[in-house]
C-alpha cells in the first residue's frame, strides 16, 4: 500500500494554527480563549488533525496537556510551514510595493494608548496591510518574543537577556498620583513624607514595577506596596476610591475623567522611562516592519540594549 504524504491529507491551515494555538498554551480553553472560538470547535479542530495524521498529538496527565513525541514534531514542522508563508508573504509585498502584507505587533498594557496613536496615520497610508496587535502584561509579551509570534514588540522595560534591537520610541515618564483632594495636593514634597500612605503598585516583574524599583534603589528607598494590582486602569480606579497613592504614567492621567485624580509633586520624580520598539536582532524584518519602523522614524542602525 503506498504511504499516503503528508500533503495528501485531508490537513488544513486552519487546523494546524489551531494547534499551534493548544500546543502554545497547553490548554484548549485557553486557545479558544486567544482564537476568540467555542471550546469544542478547538477541540473538534485537534481531533480531526489526529484523525487525519492517524497520531496522538496530546496526552492529558492528571489535569494538564502533554505534547507527545508526534505532537512536538507536528509543532516543529507546523511552525515551518508558517513560516515558509510569511517569507512568502514578504516576498509578495516586495513586489506590490506593500499594498498588501502583514504586521504583528506585541504590545505591553501601558503602551495600549501610545500604539494606536501610531497605527492609525500608519493604516491610513497602508491601507492594504493587515495588523495584529497583542497587547499583554509584560511576561506574556516576553513569551511572545521568545516564540516569535511577532514582527515587532513595544517595551518600557525590554528583557536585557535576549539578542534584541533595543530602539528608543516614545517617553514615559512615572509620576506620583493621588485621590482629588490629597492633602499634599498642590505641595512640592519628599518621597519620604508619603512612607506611611497606603501604596498601590503593579505586579512584581511588569516594567513599570521594575522601573520604580531601580529608581528607588538608586536614592536608597523602600518600597513596600499595600496592594499590589495587574491592570493600570484598576489602580486608577483604586486611587480614585481613596485606597492609596501609586505610580504610573503620566500618558494614563490623560485617559482618566478630569477631577478624579491628581500628580503629587515629588522631589526624585517623575521617574525616567520610556517606551521601545523592540524586535531580534537575526530577524529578517518583513516590509511591513520596515514600513512600520520608518513610519515611526526609527533609524534602523540603533545599537542592542547594553548588558
Amino acid at each position: 500500500m503506498k504511504r499516503q504524504h503528508f500533503h495528501t491529507r485531508q490537513t488544513t491551515f486552519r487546523q494546524l494554527e489551531t494547534f499551534l494555538v493548544v500546543a502554545e498554551r497547553l490548554s484548549v480553553t485557553e486557545a479558544a480563549r486567544v482564537l476568540h472560538l467555542a471550546q469544542p470547535s478547538v477541540s473538534t479542530q485537534i481531533a480531526k488533525l489526529e484523525q487525519s495524521l492517524g497520531l496522538k498529538l496530546f496526552e492529558q496527565i492528571g489535569k494538564r496537556l502533554h505534547l507527545t513525541d508526534a505532537g512536538k514534531e507536528v509543532q516543529a514542522g507546523a511552525r515551518q510551514i508558517f513560516a515558509a508563508l510569511d517569507h512568502l508573504d514578504m516576498r509578495l509585498a516586495h513586489l506590490n510595493g506593500l499594498t498588501a502584507g502583514q504586521l504583528r505587533l506585541g504590545a505591553v498594557t501601558t503602551a495600549k494608548y501610545l500604539v494606536p496613536r501610531l497605527l492609525g496615520p500608519f493604516c491610513r497610508q497602508y491601507p492594504q496591510v493587515e495588523v495584529e496587535l497583542n497587547i499583554a502584561n509584560r511576561s506574556e509579551v516576553i513569551r511572545r518574543l521568545e516564540r516569535n509570534l511577532d514582527d515587532l514588540y513595544v517595551f518600557s522595560q525590554p528583557p536585557r537577556h535576549l539578542d534584541l534591537d533595543v530602539i528608543p520610541l516614545a517617553d514615559n515618564p512615572l509620576v506620583v498620583i493621588a485621590p482629588a483632594g490629597h492633602r499634599y495636593t498642590g505641595k512640592r514634597l519628599r518621597w519620604e513624607l508619603l512612607v506611611d500612605e497606603p501604596f498601590l503598585s503593579r505586579e512584581p516583574g511588569s516594567g513599570t514595577r521594575l522601573a520604580i524599583e531601580e529608581h528607588f534603589a538608586r536614592f536608597g528607598w523602600t518600597v513596600r506596596p499595600q496592594m499590589t494590582i495587574e491592570s493600570n486602569e484598576a489602580i486608577k480606579e483604586s486611587v480614585a476610591a481613596g485606597l492609596g497613592i501609586a505610580i504610573l504614567s503620566r500618558h494614563t492621567l490623560i485617559h482618566t475623567a478630569p477631577g478624579n485624580l491628581v500628580e503629587l509633586e515629588v522631589e526624585g520624580f517623575p521617574i525616567p522611562n520610556r517606551w521601545y520598539l523592540v524586535r531580534w536582532r537575526t530577524k529578517n524584518p518583513s516590509p511591513a516592519a520596515q514600513a512600520f519602523s520608518r513610519f515611526a522614524e526609527i533609524p534602523s542602525d540603533t545599537p542592542a540594549l547594553p548588558q
